[in-house]
């Protein structure tokens, strides 16, 4: 076996992340193969991309043979979803399971079972997403017959492993909402008929290149993004287009938006461009917890809102079990949108809260939003790197009754983890992402003084192999 053979495995167990064991017997004992977004009792294709002595780390080309647990449903099956035929109780317990042994080997916590508070799961199995990227290409993989078909006109999602090919979507993913999707089939050959052509991505050109749907769940209003090129788009009739959707969503749309975008790199934010709104609004309104918030098409928000409200009251019941005063300081770092630091703000109106993230659009949203949610005496927002503001603001060591920490999945830099460490806050609430990358920040937390207390865990996306943790954890004085 070798970098970049084909072969067909039998899937015996899973790992932390959605990863697929594959056990395969040697003279020298087992040789673990790992396989992306795979499950238990399937027999699959996949490519061999990184082998060492022990173990090699394959990705999946495709499903030959379903695990016998896995349970028909109707929906279109895309790659963004490989557990949506595996009953949730399932994918809770080989979660669970899994997280708990991350937790072991990365943040050396023998007993982390024994601090384990609650699972948290998705209100909704189903439907439960906010926001939907679909990519329009010139070359398609057909479903019903496995070919690959040039010039098409396709409108869905990459195909597993490519990032030229897009299978179309003609029926609903069972993730986002089910009338857009089941109409996306009908936008496709409306925007087809225009005669202007669907992205080629090895060539880089084209006209239509992503659809971005937006959705409240608070008004079930739709906020839909056109982008594409600037090719032949003298050819376009942008009325046309908005009339057409109208037709569809009528009162559900919010406001719909056209974004040119020339770069030609793939992986580039697609809403960058120039951005012209061709109907109603820019932002869509969301609820969380009788606090609203102000959207607009590029601000990060919670993928699932609903789960999300459940995630950031087991957050704010942590921050709130120690006693706490009037001159305490809550900080909130890497704070986005400022959707938590509002909650607590909420939750108790004399708590001073300071959030900070270096994201200015997340922080001119955030500003907006404690305006919007009267909030704004007990808030202070700072867009800044989360190390410098640490590093210019000495003055807030040992002042810190919490400190709320939601960083990105790659965890908090080393640099800034040891200036957190330096404020000696009281207690700490860490909410991640990803449960890697805290194990290995809880272990050097512990190490600086740090005690865990409890944490749960929370399935914020269903059907995937990602998992969200809230652990709180106290300073304990020497």
């Amino acid at each position: 076996m070798k970098k970049g053979d084909i072969i067909e495995l039998e899937i015996h167990d899973f790992a932390f992340g959605g990863k697929g064991i594959s056990r395969q017997k040697t003279e020298n004992g087992d040789f673990i193969l790992f396989v992306e977004n795979t499950f238990p009792g399937q027999k699959v294709k996949a490519k061999v991309e990184n082998k060492k002595k022990n173990y090699a780390e394959c990705k999946l080309i495709e499903i030959i043979h379903r695990s016998s647990v896995e349970k028909h449903l109707p929906f279109q099956e895309i790659s963004g979803a490989p557990y949506l035929f595996v009953p949730i109780e399932l994918q809770k317990e080989k979660k669970l399971e899994s997280t708990l042994q991350i937790f072991k080997k990365i943040g050396k916590i023998p007993n982390i079972e024994s601090f384990f508070d609650e699972w948290i799961a998705s209100p909704e199995s189903y439907f439960y997403r906010n926001k939907m990227e679909y990519s329009f290409s010139c070359i398609e993989h057909d479903l019903e017959t496995g070919n690959d078909i040039d010039d098409a006109f396709a409108l869905g999602f990459k195909r597993r492993g490519t990032w030229w090919k897009v299978e179309s979507l003609n029926r609903c993913s069972g993730l986002f909402d089910e009338d857009f999707e089941n109409n996306l089939k009908n936008i496709r050959e409306f925007l087809k008929n225009s005669g202007l052509l669907a992205w080629h991505p090895p060539q880089k050109k084209g006209f239509f290149r992503h659809l971005v749907v937006r959705k409240s769940f608070y008004s079930n209003q739709l906020l839909i993004n056109l982008v594409s090129s600037s090719e032949s788009i003298e050819r376009f009739d942008s009325k046309a287009f908005v009339e057409y959707l109208l037709s569809l969503f009528d009162h559900r749309i919010a406001g719909i938006l056209h974004t040119i975008n020339d770069d030609v790199a793939d992986r580039n934010k697609i809403e960058n461009g120039s951005t012209k709104l061709l109907y109603g609004q820019d932002i869509l309104t969301e609820k969380i917890s009788d606090l609203y918030f102000e959207i607009s098409m590029e601000s990060f928000f919670q993928t699932n809102p609903k789960c999300a409200e459940k995630l950031y009251q087991k957050a704010i019941d942590y921050v709130f079990e120690n006693e706490f005063t009037e001159n305490d300081t809550i900080m909130d770092l890497f704070c986005g949108t400022g959707t938590i630091g509002q909650l607590i703000a909420k939750r108790n109106s004399s708590a001073k809260i300071i959030g900070i993230d270096i994201v200015e659009e997340a922080i001119e949203d955030a500003k907006r939003n404690i305006k919007r949610n009267q909030l704004n005496k007990q808030i202070q927002f700072f867009s800044i790197d989360v190390g410098k503001f640490l590093h210019e603001h000495p003055e807030y060591k040992d002042k810190i009754h919490t400190l709320v920490l939601d960083p990105p999945r790659a965890g908090i830099a080393p640099k800034t983890l040891q200036k957190i460490i330096l404020l000696q806050a009281k207690n700490i609430v860490y909410i991640s992402c990803n449960p890697a990358t805290q194990a290995r920040d809880i272990d050097t937390l512990q190490q600086a003084g740090y005690q865990i207390e409890k944490f749960s865990l929370v399935d914020q996306f269903p059907h995937t192999g990602h998992i969200e943790s809230v652990m709180k954890l106290s300073w304990e004085m020497s």
